[in-house]
Parts: structure tokens; C-alpha cells; sequence
């Protein structure tokens, strides 16, 4: 042969990656996923044996019957069940102003949007507080009506409510704003109703980022904690969350109970995150 020299046959061919560096790249990833993550884990799931089988069997069996630990297990999913539902509706309207419509101050109402994810949440909770507090701005004028925010599980949802918003409008905006138009436009010349195009060609269409939205709300809202305890009022049995719970387990240097109360939020929170994957995967498979 002539030219450029024949390729030894005997030699394999090395296929190249797109990505430089791919393989290190997963490599170094898979580490660190390990140790930050998965390491973590399975400590926190051998910890309750440490002392022997009998041991771990114990702890269960005690928490088990431990009032005040599932009080504040079904505080923390029920408020953080109710906060996600509850941002839903005013993260999708929120959403659609950011992308379908030509409000002033759009540009403000995206910087607001992004609040949450800057600000400390403990100034979050302090603000609630004394917003909704019996002689706050908000809270005073709902005492006299009999409304009672603060220090009541609504507080709770309401923290959840503020520091899960953002999660709903960011997963919501970039579906809405891809979505093809042309099958608006042809529901409209059929002689849909706007009511109808929304019902019937939008909301379809969104189902998965929604369930998407809701799952990444009520993750944030299951693990909690600064913007939580200062509105809650962290009363044992009525308003304590499970994060608290753990806090006041360590300070009382009962590690075994606090990493039980950790290893049933863990578990819980990967059972519910499975099943809103699943419904998510469905709901895409459907609208597809």
C-alpha cells in the first residue's frame, strides 16, 4: 500500500469517548459518591447494631413504642406532604407568568423566586415568626379572627410552603416554556376552550414535571429544620418535627435513639421517593 500506512490488524480498536477524560471523570465521581454518600449511609444503617444483633433488636423493639418519635415522624411527612400539595397550584400559576405572559416585573419576580435558595433558613423561620406570631403584621389581625399560625402545625406548612416554592417553579418553567405551541393553536381552531386547552393539552403534558416538582418539595420539606423551629413551637406530641427530634436525642447522649429516628427518615423518605418515581415514569410512558 501506498500512502498512509495500513492499520496492524492484530492491534484492537480503541474506541474513543466524546467526553476527555470520561473515564477518570467516572471514576473520581463514583468515589465520591461513595464517601459522601453511600458511606454515610451504611454507617448510619450498621450504627444501631454496633453493640450486637440483641442490641439492635432492642432499640427497634423501644422505638417501636416510642410515642414521641413517631408524633414527630408524622409531623415532619404530614406538613412536608401538605407543603409540597400546597405549592403546586401557586408554582404552576407562577410559572406560567414567567413564561406565557408579559407581567412587568418579571424580571423581579424571578430574582424573588430565587430567595429561598440564598437566604439562611433561620432568618426564614425568624421572619415567619414574627410575621405570624400573636402580635405579629399578619399573625395579630388572624388571632382576632380565631386563626391561630404560629406555634401550630399551618406554621409548619407554611415554612415548608416557602422554601419548597422555588423547587416547583424551576422544575415547571423549562417544560412549560418547551412545549410546542402548534397543539394550542389547533385545540383553539378546533374550538377549544381556553379552559379546555389548559385542562386537555397542558396540564397533560406537565403531569411529570409536576410530579417531579412535588417529589423534590417534600424531599426539602421531610429534612427541615431552621425554618421550621422557630414558627413550630416544638411542642413533644403537637408540633415537634422529626430533625428536632434528633437534635434533642444527641444532646441527651442517646446516639443509638437519635440514629434510629434518623434510619426510619431515611428509609421512609426512599420508600416515598420510589413511589413518586414510579408515578412519575408512568405518567411519562402515559403521555408519551
Amino acid at each position: 500500500m501506498t500512502g498512509a500506512r495500513a492499520f496492524p490488524l492484530w492491534l484492537p480498536r480503541r474506541q474513543h469517548d466524546a467526553l476527555p477524560g470520561f473515564g477518570p471523570g467516572l471514576a473520581l465521581t463514583l468515589f465520591w459518591l461513595g464517601t459522601m454518600v453511600v458511606l454515610p449511609l451504611a454507617a448510619l444503617i450498621v450504627r444501631p447494631w454496633g453493640e450486637g444483633l440483641h442490641s439492635g433488636m432492642e432499640a427497634f423493639g423501644h422505638a417501636a413504642h416510642d410515642g414521641r418519635m413517631l408524633s414527630a415522624l408524622g409531623t415532619s411527612f404530614g406538613s412536608a406532604l401538605m407543603g409540597a400539595l400546597a405549592d403546586l397550584v401557586p408554582g404552576l400559576l407562577i410559572a406560567w407568568a414567567l413564561v406565557r405572559s408579559d407581567i412587568p416585573g418579571r424580571g423581579l419576580i424571578d430574582m424573588v423566586i430565587e430567595l429561598p435558595f440564598a437566604l439562611p433558613t433561620a432568618v426564614v423561620g425568624i421572619t415567619l415568626a414574627t410575621l405570624y406570631g400573636p402580635n405579629g403584621w399578619i399573625g395579630g389581625p388572624l388571632a382576632h379572627l380565631g386563626v391561630h399560625v404560629a406555634f401550630t402545625q399551618s406554621g409548619i406548612v407554611l415554612a415548608l410552603m416557602f422554601v419548597g416554592l422555588p423547587f416547583v417553579v424551576r422544575t415547571v418553567a423549562p417544560v412549560l416554556r418547551n412545549l410546542p405551541r402548534d397543539v394550542e393553536e389547533a385545540a383553539e381552531i378546533l374550538g377549544a376552550s381556553r379552559v379546555q386547552i389548559v385542562t386537555r393539552v397542558v396540564l397533560p403534558a406537565l403531569y411529570p414535571a409536576l410530579v417531579t416538582a412535588f417529589g423534590m418539595a417534600f424531599a426539602r420539606g421531610i429534612g427541615e429544620y431552621g425554618s421550621v423551629i422557630f414558627i413550630a413551637g416544638n411542642q413533644p406530641f403537637h408540633t415537634e418535627i422529626a430533625p428536632l427530634l434528633i437534635v434533642i436525642r444527641l444532646q441527651e447522649y442517646d446516639t443509638q435513639g437519635a440514629t434510629l429516628i434518623g434510619l426510619v427518615l431515611v428509609a421512609i423518605s426512599l420508600v416515598s421517593l420510589a413511589a413518586i418515581r414510579l408515578l412519575q415514569r408512568h405518567l411519562s410512558h402515559g403521555a408519551g
